[in-house]
């Protein structure tokens, strides 16, 4: 008898927490999706003026995102998504080549300066990546790579040329991989490369997924370096200065729902970018639990 009510309360204590576990889970996700959701309902807002008196619009509208394509006499919007888009895609190649190669390099190779270099990796992270902005602004001004059409290529050597010494999450999901799969695939006469390509990363494939994402976002979402480098280039201009451009003091009160358009349309490639990810993700991951 007394089993049965200990085994009862300690149910009932477990139902409990459970419960209040959920209300404050979704207590938090109310609290984040509010402002997400404000944004979106803004972004549909029929009207002008930074100031809004009801938190959802009276009138609903597609002007605002029909503006951001059609209005070019203050900001060329398409323009702007264009060129984040490339910076974007050509930053996510090149640094997650590097970010693999390195990491495969650590984990799976021995050589001279092996730990000196992690060491090295390990202190500079230590430290803001815009401690380096000026520095990094006066090289590329040095190379003539701040002006005209070098300036996306300049974006994209800032964006990607550190990223090998972000490598310290790809290394140490590397090392769980069993280094005998390395030893059996050299004894049937494989070579590093193939290896690296034939073995380690189709087994690396939940963190490759993970490291494309991050590699998109940087340059997506980063206003400090491009603004720098940028300056007042206006047909460079990134998706973040130019939604920064629209909250500046002449603007806002006619851009401030084309604002809101723009930042609903900006999250749009990451999230398609996310799901599509998401299927080599849950196929690399089903495929390990099998193996």
């Amino acid at each position: 008898m007394n089993a049965d009510k200990k085994s009862t309360s300690m149910r009932t204590k477990r139902i409990t927490a459970d419960v209040l576990t959920y209300i404050f889970l979704i207590a938090i996700s109310i609290v984040w999706l509010i402002p997400f959701f404000w944004l979106i309902m803004q972004s549909f807002r029929d009207g002008k003026g930074q100031f809004i008196s009801t938190f959802l619009p009276t009138q609903y509208t597609l002007n605002n995102y029909k503006a951001l394509f059609t209005e070019f006499d203050v900001m060329n919007f398409p323009r702007m998504f264009m060129n984040t888009l490339f910076i974007s895609v050509c930053t996510c190649i090149i640094s997650t080549f590097f970010v693999l190669s390195v990491a495969y390099s650590t984990s799976r190779l021995r050589w001279k300066m092996r730990k000196p270099y992690m060491n090295m990796a390990m202190v500079l992270n230590l430290f803001p990546g815009f401690m380096s902005m000026v520095a990094v602004y006066f090289i590329l001004k040095a190379l003539g790579m701040t002006e005209g059409k070098m300036i996306p290529i300049a974006l994209i050597i800032v964006f990607s040329a550190g990223a090998g010494s972000n490598f310290y999450v790809m290394k140490g999901y590397m090392d769980t991989i069993p280094k005998a799969l390395d030893e059996a695939a050299a004894l049937d006469g494989c070579t590093r490369w193939q290896i690296f390509t034939k073995v380690t990363l189709p087994l690396s494939k939940p963190m490759i997924v993970y490291q494309i994402i991050t590699s998109f976002m940087g340059p997506w979402v980063d206003f400090v370096f491009a603004k720098v480098i940028v300056r007042t280039e206006a047909q460079y201009f990134t998706v973040s200065i130019g939604l920064w451009s629209m909250l500046e003091k002449e603007y806002v009160d006619t851009w401030f729902v084309r604002f809101c358009a723009g930042a609903v349309l900006v999250s749009i490639p990451i999230a398609i970018l996310f799901m599509v990810t998401q299927k080599f993700y849950r196929e690399a991951m089903s495929g390990s639990v099998k193996g």
